[in-house]
Formats: C-alpha cells, sequence, structure tokens
C-alpha cells in the first residue's frame, strides 16, 4: 500500500470516531462515578448524575452540526455551527460582519446550510450515546437498583442492535461535514 493510500485509510478510520460521540462519551465515563456515587445514589446524587447525561446529549446532538474550511483569502482553518441560512464562525476574530463573509461568498455559504442528513447524523449519534449511558453500570445502579431479568437481557442487547443500526444509517447518509476534531481536511 502507498504512502498516500495508508494516509487516506488511517484519517477515514480516525474520522468515523468523530461520527460517534466518542468524545462525550469519554468525558461522561471521567465524571458518572463521582456524580453518582459509584452507582451508590441518593437524591443528590440523582440531581447531578440526569443533567449530567442532559448535558453530554446536548453536546453529542449539536457536534453533528459542526463543520470547518480553509479560508480563500488566509489559508486559516475555520471553525463552525452550520445554520439554515450558512455557517457561523466560532473562531473568525479578524471579520467585519461576524459571520465569515469575507472567507466565503454566498454560493459557498449555502453549502453549509443544515440538511435532513445533518438531523439523521445528530439523532443516530445521540442515541448512541443515550444508549451508552444508560448501560453504564453507575446509572443502572443508580437509577434501576431492581432490573430484573428482562431489563437486563435488553440493556445487554441494546447496544449491539443500536450500534448495527446507527453504523447502517450513517453509511447509506454519509455526512460531508467536517466537524471540530476531524483530520487533515484537505484530503477531502
Amino acid at each position: 500500500m502507498s504512502k498516500a493510500g495508508t494516509k487516506t485509510a488511517a484519517t477515514a478510520a480516525a474520522n468515523l470516531a468523530n461520527l460517534l460521540p466518542t468524545g462525550t462519551v469519554l468525558i461522561f465515563q471521567a465524571l458518572v462515578p463521582s456524580f453518582s456515587n459509584n452507582g451508590d445514589c441518593v437524591v443528590a446524587n440523582k440531581y447531578l448524575t440526569l443533567p449530567l447525561i442532559a448535558c453530554c446529549s446536548l453536546v453529542c446532538f449539536f457536534s453533528s452540526f459542526t463543520d470547518s474550511f480553509i479560508g480563500h483569502h488566509d489559508s486559516k482553518l475555520y471553525y463552525g455551527i452550520a445554520t439554515f441560512e450558512g455557517i457561523y464562525l466560532f473562531n473568525d476574530c479578524d471579520c467585519n460582519d461576524g459571520n465569515g463573509e469575507e472567507e466565503l461568498d454566498h454560493n459557498q455559504r449555502a453549502k453549509y446550510r443544515i440538511t435532513v442528513i445533518d438531523f439523521v447524523h445528530a439523532f443516530a449519534s445521540l442515541t448512541v450515546f443515550l444508549v451508552f449511558a444508560l448501560c453504564s453500570s453507575y446509572v443502572q445502579d443508580c437509577f434501576f437498583p431492581k432490573a430484573g431479568a428482562n431489563e437486563k437481557q435488553l440493556i445487554i442487547n441494546l447496544p449491539l442492535g443500536v450500534g448495527i443500526l446507527s453504523s447502517f444509517l450513517f453509511m447509506i447518509f454519509p455526512t460531508k461535514r467536517r466537524g471540530i476534531g476531524y483530520g487533515d481536511i484537505r484530503c477531502f
């Protein structure tokens, strides 16, 4: 395999992780033991764990709408979030208009608008995260301490089913978004 082929394959594999909520899962895994008191919850722990799940869910959902591009005038990498009118930039410090108009003309901005595929990816990513969060032993012990055999079978098999379904959706409905954290966007 050539160097270019190896680089393309490695970049594609790395970008697959961007379709899934890996960063959000890492944050959740780091915080949930403390917030849930290792699954031995009192009411205060439940009030801490639920907002953690909600905040991580929102991050998962909205990260599907992030995008990036290289500016035409300064070759700087710009990050933003897609809107119904184009892209709103996070790091356009030298702008006059707040939206990167000097880097993108109106036709280029149109290709960064929110599409139906963005919502498919957002809901699939959100579902993957919620299943992962609910299958965490800390969350189970905190919110479902007396789960029966049926619930345990559901918890065992649900992640596999959701993983296959979301992978299928990501394959059938590919996205052109290059959100925050993607590899070298010049390869695409």
